[in-house]
């Protein structure tokens, strides 16, 4: 079982990226996918999830700017994230429980001011 993240980078404050999350095919998606995230210094803290019926729920800090969404064709998780502020600056990271709890990689964004 693999997740694989991709898209991040540094971008200016109120830029946008969209970031991606590749899963193998034996993850299903009709469990919940979701977004978590890791600042320098901090914990790993909650971003974003959808659950197997699509429904979606955000951290309070991100509600109205982040989106997350999947393309069950293509096996991948997406994230997008507009009107970045400095305080999103983190590791971002995929995750999903199947029958086991899977974690990808995670993949930088840094944002400047």
């Amino acid at each position: 079982v693999q997740l694989v993240e991709s898209g991040g980078g540094l971008v200016q404050a109120g830029g946008s990226l969209r970031l991606s999350c590749a899963y193998s095919k034996r993850i299903s998606w009709r469990k919940a996918m979701s977004w978590y995230r890791q600042a320098p210094g901090s914990q790993r803290e909650f971003v974003a999830r959808i659950a197997g019926d699509g429904s979606t729920n955000y951290a309070d800090s991100v509600k109205g700017r982040f989106t997350i969404s999947r393309d069950i064709a293509k096996n991948t998780l997406y994230l997008q994230m507009d009107n970045l502020e400095p305080d999103d600056t983190a590791i971002y990271y995929c995750n999903t429980i199947q029958r086991f709890t899977y974690w990808g990689r995670g993949t930088l964004v840094t944002v400047s001011s």
